[in-house]
């Protein structure tokens, strides 16, 4: 009788640790979503010159998006150049005539503060006439583009672009399974059709607090995607790796 009921709970046991077991293992519903979304805007108003990309462009990091007109601000910085050459020319005449005691110390600072203000004046210009220029922060996909050729800008969006390399999945996991999952674990994406296969990403955020209305946590996985295969957007499975 006690040989059976220790049989018995032995087997309770396993099946228990079993469950348990296949708990640990069973794929979980996650979303692929972009890494990062980026609203392009002017730092500065002005009428837009140009846009050169459009909807569905792969852009580079510093690659030129757009530009505002700049004439005026083209004739500031050639401006301030010319100051500088006229300013250096006069303190070059004048150093003879230092040389011969015919100028003072005084007069011949107030050339060189001169010069200097004329240069610092010259690098004035040359920033806002960048600002003009609009560049992309990301490397990623133009989604969006809101302006066009003509149109006046300030502070709204221009374009809008994502990050995919890496993409962030997103994992609501049962609180079950809370303790189990940790920063830096490995994980399989198997995103949905058409795209299918299997790529491997690393936990990088696991949520602290559970939500007590669905008993679950949130985790994100970081997924690289340096060919940009796949896209934002799928669905798919997500099972985490033992250490």
């Amino acid at each position: 009788m006690v040989v059976g009921r220790l049989i018995q709970a032995a087997a309770l046991c396993w099946l228990f640790l079993g469950a348990a077991l296949s708990a640990q293992e069973q794929d979980l519903d996650g979303l692929i979503e972009p890494y990062e979304v980026v609203e392009i805007s002017s730092r500065v108003p002005g009428i837009l010159d140009e846009v050169t990309v459009k909807r569905g462009d792969l852009v580079e990091k510093e690659q030129v998006l757009a530009r505002l007109k700049d004439s005026l601000e083209k004739i500031a910085v050639k401006l301030a150049r010319a100051r500088v050459e006229f300013s250096t020319r006069r303190a070059e005449r004048n150093e003879e005539l230092y040389q011969a005691q015919l100028v003072s110390v005084h007069e011949k600072d107030e050339l060189e503060t001169e010069i200097l203000i004329n240069k610092l004046q010259v690098e004035e210009a040359v920033e806002i006439l960048a600002m003009r220029t609009i560049r992309s922060p990301v490397q990623g996909v133009v989604v969006e583009r809101s302006r066009e050729p003509g149109e006046s800008v300030g502070s709204e969006p221009i374009l809008t672009i994502v990050r995919i390399d890496p993409l962030n999945v997103e994992v609501i996991v049962p609180v079950e399974r809370f303790g189990t999952i940790a920063k830096g674990m490995r994980a399989e994406v198997r995103p949905e059709a058409p795209v299918g296969g299997m790529y491997v990403g690393e936990v990088a955020i696991v949520n602290q607090v559970i939500d007590a209305a669905s008993g679950t946590f949130g985790v994100r996985v970081e997924l690289p995607n340096h060919d940009f295969k796949l896209p934002a957007g799928l669905k798919c499975k997500v099972r985490f790796l033992k250490q």
